[in-house]
């Protein structure tokens, strides 16, 4: 099997692990719960035929570890659209009816340009192009509530037509201005976000300050000084 076909079969064997491991993650319904066992299966095959040196039974039982391999941060994608007056795009979300920016999860097969448009118009029902990379948020600095690290990555979008309509996952979409933010109603996890997005806005890309002069690092593998 040349390299190209490969790759290929490995990108769709992850993409089938990422639908499995949504579906059981979120999912309460015993048939979708079944359906992602099932899922992961197809996934951990199609994994196998593409690499000769596991067999079909390594690589299901590999999948069918929980979790499924998580073993970086989680990263979320957020779409940062204003108005001509400067105010900011928030939806309110189904689930916890909470003001946010329209995002999610980043999916496989999707760059993280790409998950910021498609939330959008699955949240908001607008279409539009990333201008440029706002902020970089690490959840554990954030007051991120979930048990996991999530890196929160946000890209301010441009839209021709800034007219938004609910979807599947909000209740409601509307503007707000800087000093008007509906702080009370708001999702946790945007609280203290959102106003940074504002300052990014106007002094470029944010990102937890950081530097290494008291980092703790392994000393295995350091480079020599010359």
């Amino acid at each position: 099997m040349n390299s190209e076909l490969r790759q290929k079969l490995y990108l769709i064997a992850d993409e089938l692990r990422g639908l499995a491991t949504t579906a059981d993650r979120f999912s309460k319904n015993p048939y979708v719960l079944e359906q992602a066992e099932t899922t992961m299966k197809i996934a951990a095959r199609l994994a196998a035929l593409a690499d000769d040196e596991y067999s079909e039974e390594d690589v299901i039982a590999l999948f069918d570890k929980r979790p499924w391999h998580r073993i970086s941060p989680a990263i979320g994608v957020d779409a940062a659209v204003f108005n001509e007056l400067g105010e900011i795009l928030l939806i309110q979300r189904r689930d916890n009816q909470k003001w946010a920016m329209p995002g999610g999860y980043a999916e496989i097969g999707y760059t993280l340009p790409e998950t910021a448009l498609k939330e959008l118009w699955e949240e908001a029902g607008l279409r539009g192009r990333v201008i440029r990379q706002l902020a970089t948020f690490d959840g554990r600095f954030w007051d991120t509530r979930l048990p996991l690290q999530l890196i929160q990555v946000v890209f301010q979008v441009e839209c021709k037509d800034l007219s938004p309509s609910i979807g599947l996952e909000s209740l409601d979409a509307q503007f707000f201005a800087r000093e008007s933010l509906p702080l009370d109603t708001m999702d946790a996890n945007h609280i203290g976000r959102v106003p940074k997005v504002f300052e990014a806005l106007e002094n470029g890309c944010f990102f937890d300050p950081v530097d290494s002069y008291n980092m703790e690092f392994s000393s295995i593998q350091r480079p020599n000084k010359t």
